[in-house]
């Protein structure tokens, strides 16, 4: 790694997805105060994600279909011609 690149408070960090309950150990500069004991049994420092690739609709497939034959009766029906 080249000196200098990262700043000096790159190391360790358990970042956990609270979506799912789904935890992981990288390496990182992020901020934060509080710690948490790992799965090696030593602490850590812990940062809460709110999304991350086991909750992603992107990763999981579970992507939401668009109702668009819907969208457009509701739309002809608001602004349907009214016969003169």
């Amino acid at each position: 790694m080249k000196k200098n690149t990262h700043s000096e408070d790159y190391r360790l960090v358990v970042f956990e997805d609270s979506s799912c309950n789904y935890s992981f150990l990288t390496r990182s500069t992020v901020k934060t105060d509080k710690t948490i004991k790992w799965e090696d049994g030593k602490e850590y420092p812990h940062f809460k994600i709110e999304i991350s690739d086991k909750s992603h609709p992107y990763y999981t497939g579970q992507r939401t279909l668009v109702d668009t034959a819907g969208r457009i009766e509701k739309f002809n029906r608001k602004y349907k011609k009214k016969d003169s």
